[in-house]
């Protein structure tokens, strides 16, 4: 009867004090108030329209991006869409990237696990025998000790939105490393074609060349040519072989690029499409102004680092102000003893609860020194928020105009390559009616030459001032 009463007086005070807990979780939450500034997206002047777009793409800009489309469309390449898939699935970046995120989430857990009470259990068992009196006893102590800060100024919510801040930041670095790595995939397999279709042009070349060196060896053993004529053509067949094997190094090092991109060992890659037969869209509509401030998430993540200094702002005011505690302990010793009769013959049970409060008196200026740098983080994140704001709009102009240029060039260069292609088949039949010398058909071979080599560079610059401008729109990163 004794025991039973024993353990609903036990009840009663456990009770008693979870209420109290309870009630004090309760009253902070309605009344507690957070000190600091609450966080607003700051003021920043963006363009009108981007520069360099003409009047049709500012009309379509109201309407859609060209960074709206996901990268598998803008990349219809099969075998650079391959590419993508797997370095999404296996680049060491992109696995650090999500690793820190996962580290973030963690620390979330960690911030936020102020607010709630912390609770500690402990046991300990004595057992023994006393020789003298052949008495055995054995006692088992169980304890809890249970501690809650009341958050009434605000600075273990300012920190938790902190630590949120900087999880979304975390996240918004990953979207960076994937927009990068579409980015850096697509840019350096247009760069790999490029080369290829150099080196296509040169081996043409060659053997062009070789065809011409025969032609006017065979005139010379005819008596129709000159020695000089062989040297010639045999000068710019050497000029074209030299070519090969820096091109050949170049494919090799830009494969073994890929390869580390992909998350793989230098080896080599293969292709799809020529360079030649990438597709390139009509329009290039780079969207509104103001949606580039939420497609980067360089920029999202610029502003989420300012979110997590503005409220580590009301951390550092907080510290300022008193923090109160309520504590709390309780516990009983169960035993067994031969001297006693009844299984339990020993029972002690204890409950304590209390209250303290810490307030800063004199810290020597340490308060007010973190509080100062806390506003001077929070300045400098606002400053790195413009910036990148400024230097995203920065690329966009930059990757608009390169696109635009580059398409120029490309075009012009076409019908320069058409012009000499003419010309050079007309002093072949001038040179085989022996109505010209063999130097002017060299001097065609040789602009040519280098002016398909200078085709194939405007066409993979072209290529790659589209995936610059894709990127730089923000495009690239959708999953």
């Amino acid at each position: 009867m004794h025991r039973l009463q024993y353990r609903k007086k036990l009840l009663a005070q456990a009770t008693n004090s979870q209420l109290l807990i309870v009630a004090a979780f309760i009253c902070a939450c309605l009344t507690g108030c957070k000190v600091g500034p609450n966080y607003r997206r700051p003021a920043v002047p963006v363009p009108g329209n981007f520069r360099e777009l003409s009047r049709d793409q500012q009309a379509q800009a109201q309407a859609a991006s060209y960074a709206d489309l996901p990268w598998w469309q803008v990349f219809q390449d099969p075998q650079l869409q391959e590419f993508i898939r797997t370095a999404l699935k296996q680049n060491y970046d992109l696995q650090l990237a999500t690793e820190r995120i996962n580290a973030a989430r963690a620390q979330v857990s960690i911030t936020r696990s102020n607010l709630f009470p912390q609770v500690q259990g402990k046991a300990d068992f004595l057992g023994g025998k006393e020789s003298n009196f052949q008495t055995t006893f054995n006692f088992l102590t169980l304890s809890a000790d249970a501690a809650f800060q009341l958050d009434f100024f605000g600075r273990l919510r300012r920190a938790t939105e902190a630590a949120r801040a900087e999880l979304l930041a975390t996240e918004d670095a990953r979207q960076t490393v994937v927009l990068t790595l579409v980015g850096d995939i697509a840019s350096d397999y247009f760069a790999l074609l490029q080369l290829d279709l150099a080196l296509e042009i040169t081996h043409n070349t060659v053997s062009a060349q070789e065809a011409s060196v025969k032609l006017t060896n065979f005139r010379v053993e005819h008596g129709v040519g000159t020695k000089l004529d062989v040297l010639q053509a045999q000068q710019t067949l050497d000029t074209a072989n030299a070519q090969i094997p820096d091109l050949e190094r170049q494919i090799a090092q830009e494969e073994n690029a890929i390869s580390i991109l992909l998350g793989n060992y230098p080896q080599n890659v293969p292709r799809g499409r020529p360079l030649v037969e990438q597709p390139l869209p009509p329009e290039v509509p780079g969207g509104l102004p103001s949606a580039l401030l939420e497609r980067r998430p360089d920029i999202r993540r610029a502003e989420q680092i300012l979110v997590a200094a503005n409220a580590q702002i009301g951390v550092a005011k907080a510290q300022f102000f008193p923090q109160i505690a309520l504590t709390g302990s309780g516990g009983g010793t169960f035993g067994r003893s031969s001297a006693f009769s009844g299984l339990m013959s020993s029972q002690v049970g204890i409950w304590s609860y209390g209250a303290n409060v810490s307030q800063p008196i004199f810290t020597g200026g340490a308060l007010r020194g973190n509080l100062k740098a806390a506003e001077s983080e929070h300045q400098q994140a606002l400053i790195a928020y413009r910036q990148t704001i400024q230097r995203a709009f920065g690329d966009v102009s930059d990757a608009l105009i390169g696109y635009q240029k580059f398409h120029e060039v490309r075009v012009r260069q076409e019908q320069t390559v058409a012009d000499l292609q003419e010309s050079v088949r007309l002093s072949n039949m001038r040179y085989k009616g022996g109505t010209t010398a063999y130097l002017e058909v060299l001097d065609g071979q040789r602009s040519l030459f280098s002016a398909e080599l200078t085709l194939a560079e405007a066409r993979g610059s072209e290529y790659q001032s589209l995936v610059q401008l894709y990127r730089s729109l923000g495009g690239g990163w959708q999953q």
